[in-house]
């Protein structure tokens, strides 16, 4: 059986279809949106949400309120089990990128298992997470040019880092690689982006035959993290 799509599973028991409806998250935003609409409406200028915003929100409910069930639903799709060669009636995938669970999910383990196995490769790796103060995260959420701008500084840093931890080394001409994963709400679902790199901990250099060697850097100390902090402040 190909793999399932959001809307069903196939366990031991057979086929059983999920009813997103009726979880938490589609009955606060069934019962809420309107609400909240209006009032982010009422405390701005009058525009509101952005509308793709709006149009997430809204695709999520008319997503999860179309199980299949029927073949004319505009959402289903006929798929054959290929040990019991039954057709199954089941909801093609919604490639929702904010709310459904499901899709968001599968994106991520692909995303993860393309990471390590394709670009990190067992390299040593550290997580550095930057956050900004509050008077610039709605700044950040609205003007994406600034948003990558503060990402390229936050880059560089990091990069710039390592190169100088490796020349203190004797290990000249290094260069490090780094994923960044931007993340724009909180535990609380408040606007609050800040970015997640992963930034391999050490460099690249010429091995002198035109291929690279990897010179692993030991963690960093807690005073060489505290300069790095400094010198992304600012004066």
């Amino acid at each position: 059986m190909p793999p399932a799509s959001p809307s069903a599973t196939l366990g031991s028991t057979g086929y059983r279809q999920r009813r997103p409806e009726q979880g938490v998250l589609h009955r606060v935003v069934h019962e809420y949106l309107e609400t909240f609409l209006a009032e982010a409406r009422a405390r701005g200028d009058g525009a509101g949400l952005p509308r793709f915003v709006e149009r997430e929100f809204r695709q999520f409910l008319d997503w999860a309120s179309s199980p299949a069930v029927s073949p004319a639903s505009a959402a289903t799709g006929a798929r054959r089990c290929e040990d019991c060669k039954k057709d199954l009636l089941v909801a093609f995938s919604c490639k929702g990128r904010g709310f459904c669970a499901s899709c968001c999910g599968r994106r991520m383990a692909s995303l993860a298992a393309h990471l390590v196995d394709d670009v990190l490769g067992g390299l040593p790796v550290r997580q550095w997470v930057l956050t900004v103060p509050h008077r610039l995260r709605y700044v950040l959420a609205w003007d994406h040019r600034l948003c990558r701008a503060v990402l390229a500084v936050f880059i560089r840093a990091l990069l710039g880092f390592e190169r100088r931890r490796a020349r203190r080394r004797g290990i000249r001409d290094g260069r490090g690689g780094a994923v960044t994963a931007i993340q724009r709400f909180g535990s609380a679902l408040n606007v609050n982006p800040h970015y997640h790199c992963l930034a391999v901990q050490g460099v690249f250099c010429d091995d002198g035959s035109g291929g690279l060697r990897f010179f692993p850097s030991p963690a960093p100390s807690d005073h060489e993290v505290e300069r790095l902090l400094a010198f992304l402040r600012g004066p």
